[in-house]
C-alpha cells in the first residue's frame, strides 16, 4: 500500500465511511484507518435512519464498506492509530503495527469512548436494554415501565425528554440525590419516582435487563434503563496536533467541520451530542465535501 494520500480519515464507521465516499467521488486518494471496534457493536438494531430503519449497525456498516471501496482511490486499513504528527505539507499518522502514512488533510471520525459505571451487568446491557438515546430506541420501548440512571440536572432534564415516550418513570440516583426542591416538586407532579438506593448489580439475560439489585437487598424488576454516562475521546491526539476540545469534551469544530487547526476536520460522535447513525452519515458526507473544497482552493 502506498504511504502518501490526499486525505487520511481516522475512523471507519458511519461518519468516516461517508466522508470517504464523498472524497472518493471527488477523485481524491483517501486512506481510511479503522480499529473495527464501534461504540454500537452490541446494539442489535439501528433506527431513525431512512432506508435502513431496523437493520443492525453491523449490516449497515458492511454495506457502507462495500460501496465506499468500489471507489478505486479509497483504501481501507485495519488498525489503530497510536501517534499523530504535523509535518511539512500536512500530517503523519502511525499505526499500532508501526506503519506510517502521510496526508495533506486529516479527518478525525473516531467517535467517543463511553465510561461505564462500576456496576456489574451494566456493560453487558449497554446498547441492548441500557439505552442512551430515545430517538434511536425509544419507540421500541414506548409505554414500558422505564428507569433512568442519573441524578441532578442531567436526570431532571432527561426525565422531561423520556416522559414523551412513557409515563412510568423511576429515577435511580444510586445514592443520595442532588435535586433541588423545585425539581423534586416538578418530578412528583409528573409522578416520576426517585429511588436513592445504591445499586449492587444489574441482573440480565444476554443483555436484556430483568432486575436491578440494590446493596440493601431490595430488588426492582425492570426491562428498560436509560443512562447518561461520561465519555472521553477515542483518539488521544489533541495535545499532539494542537486542536481544541469543548468544555463538554467534544472536538471543537465550526459549521464547516473544521477544527481549530488548519487542515484537520472532525465529524461524527466526537463533535456532537446528537449520537445517531443518520447524523454521522450526514456529517461525514458534508465533511468530505468541505475537505475537497479546501484542496481545490489550495491547488487553483
Amino acid at each position: 500500500m502506498e504511504n502518501n494520500f490526499n486525505v487520511i480519515i481516522i475512523g471507519g464507521s458511519y461518519a468516516g465511511l461517508s466522508a470517504g465516499m464523498s472524497l472518493g467521488r471527488s477523485l481524491r486518494n483517501v486512506l481510511i484507518i479503522d480499529s473495527g471496534n464501534p461504540c454500537n457493536r452490541q446494539t442489535p438494531y439501528s433506527h431513525n435512519f431512512l432506508t435502513h430503519d431496523g437493520k443492525s449497525p453491523k449490516a449497515i456498516n458492511m454495506i457502507a464498506r462495500e460501496q465506499v471501496l468500489k471507489y478505486e482511490t479509497v483504501k481501507l486499513y485495519d488498525g489503530i492509530v497510536v501517534k499523530t504528527n504535523k509535518i511539512s505539507g500536512g500530517f503523519e499518522v502511525e499505526t499500532d503495527s508501526g506503519e506510517k502514512f502521510n496526508a495533506k488533510k486529516l479527518i478525525i471520525a473516531t467517535g467517543i469512548k463511553d465510561i461505564h459505571p462500576d456496576i456489574p451487568g451494566f456493560t453487558d446491557c449497554w446498547g441492548i436494554s441500557v439505552l442512551h438515546c430515545p430517538y434511536c430506541h425509544g419507540y421500541e420501548v414506548k409505554n414500558e415501565p422505564t428507569g433512568i440512571l442519573a441524578s441532578g440536572d442531567i436526570a431532571y432534564e432527561f426525565s422531561k425528554m423520556i416522559l414523551n415516550w412513557t409515563k412510568e418513570i423511576t429515577l435511580f440516583t444510586n445514592g443520595k440525590s442532588t435535586f433541588t426542591e423545585e425539581q423534586i416538586g416538578k418530578l412528583e407532579q409528573h409522578q416520576i419516582h426517585i429511588n436513592e438506593d445504591e445499586i449492587e448489580k444489574i441482573e440480565h439475560q444476554n443483555g436484556n435487563i430483568s432486575t436491578i439489585v440494590f446493596k440493601n437487598g431490595k430488588e426492582f424488576p425492570l426491562k428498560v434503563l436509560y443512562s447518561k454516562i461520561p465519555f472521553e475521546q477515542n483518539l488521544k491526539a489533541a495535545e499532539d496536533l494542537g486542536y481544541e476540545l469543548t468544555e463538554q469534551g467534544f472536538i471543537k469544530a465550526d459549521l464547516f467541520q473544521k477544527t481549530t487547526v488548519y487542515g484537520i476536520y472532525a465529524c461524527g460522535d466526537n463533535v456532537t451530542m446528537m449520537r445517531s447513525v443518520a447524523n454521522a452519515v450526514s456529517q461525514g458526507n458534508f465533511t468530505g465535501a468541505m475537505v475537497n473544497k479546501e484542496l481545490v482552493d489550495e491547488n487553483f
